[in-house]
């Protein structure tokens, strides 16, 4: 794709920086997990999947440093202030909390060995963490792109693409994997605020595979349903619960409202580590509040008075109901349910 999100390299984590895409491709070095905690909460890596991966390898960066100590106690020690740290960035989210506990089931399962083969092994973990993704991503576009016909437009709402997983993307590679079926793809692009993730990376990354995208305004979705200019809608999702409840970035319940209205398939794309099975529906998700400066600025100019009141959930929450169908790399659960997302698991 000419581009990666997050990568393992010469012993450090390197993330392109999506907050100043798409002025400039710029790459980031981090050498330690408080610098991948930071990373993390100002947005440098954003998009559940991806968070995951940033969180496996700020948890090598860890292990490796706790090695470095040469006492097995400072090892545990780093390791569990690692996990509290990277834990806190970013709530809702779900593929963060499952990559760490992978990282510490990991490190738990090898207690007898010295703490220098448990930091390798950690690294080591941490790139299969980014490798499986890559391929996850691409047997769930696989299996959503039966979905899409060609001659579809597809409108999505933020980025759930590349730049929000190892690479190739949720709803994104659901479309990629149609196009490279020979299916032709128009995508509409909500623009996402407040932090214009579609506007600033679905839009670059989707014209740099050459895929047809036209941005919209948040507000103009309705509009083109009605007018029969969009055919089916496919976004992605930062944790799903047990009964096929869907949170992801603010707006799109909106978009989900209004697909059902107009008799619009609304399909989401994840991952079953993006699926929560222990929390029961939505209403359980705890759901992130970013800082007011989000809203109140748009590319680091204010555009309302000060001392404005501001509201900003990160996220919203989407009823299984309005959902037609959950594409997985394991299946399709459609509609998602209790029990069809429980079958997914069984696979």
């Amino acid at each position: 794709m000419g581009f990666f999100t997050i990568d393992w390299r010469d012993g450090k984590v390197v993330m392109i920086d999506q907050r100043y895409l798409p002025e400039n491709e710029t790459y980031n070095t981090y050498q330690n997990y408080e610098e991948v905690a930071k990373a993390i909460e100002v947005m440098v890596i954003r998009g559940a999947p991806a968070i995951g991966i940033a969180a496996a390898m700020g948890m090598a960066l860890a292990a490796r440093e706790g090695a470095e100590t040469g006492s097995r106690e400072k090892f545990e020690e780093t390791m569990q202030n690692a996990h509290n740290r990277l834990y806190r960035t970013r709530p809702t989210a779900i593929n963060l909390a499952w990559a760490l506990d992978r990282m510490k089931h990991l490190v738990e399962g090898m207690n007898e060995a010295p703490p220098q083969e448990m930091a390798k092994a950690c690294e080591e973990e941490a790139k299969k963490v980014l490798s499986e993704d890559i391929d996850i991503n691409r047997r769930m576009g696989f299996n959503g792109a039966e979905y899409l016909n060609d001659g579809d437009t597809v409108l999505t709402h933020c980025n759930a693409g590349a730049l929000a997983t190892g690479g190739y993307g949720t709803a994104l590679g659901v479309i990629r994997a149609a196009v490279e079926q020979g299916k032709k793809i128009h995508v509409y692009a909500d623009e996402t605020r407040p932090f214009l993730q579609g506007a600033r990376l679905t839009t670059w990354e989707l014209m740099k595979d050459n895929i047809p995208v036209t941005l919209i305004t948040d507000n103009m979705a309705g509009h083109l349903m009605k007018q029969g200019k969009i055919d089916r809608v496919v976004t992605g999702a930062d944790r799903v619960a047990a009964n096929g409840d869907a949170a992801n970035k603010i707006g799109t319940y909106s978009v989900a409202v209004l697909a059902q209205r107009h008799n619009v398939p609304f399909y989401i794309a994840a991952p079953l580590s993006t699926i929560d099975l222990k929390t029961r529906s939505g209403d359980d998700i705890p759901i992130e509040e970013r800082t007011p400066y989000e809203v109140t600025h748009v590319l680091g100019k204010q555009i309302v008075p000060d001392h404005c009141q501001i509201a900003h959930p990160a996220f919203d929450v989407t009823p299984a109901e309005l959902i037609r169908a959950l594409f997985t790399e394991a299946g399709v659960a459609g509609p998602p349910s209790t029990e069809t997302i429980a079958e997914l698991f069984r696979k």
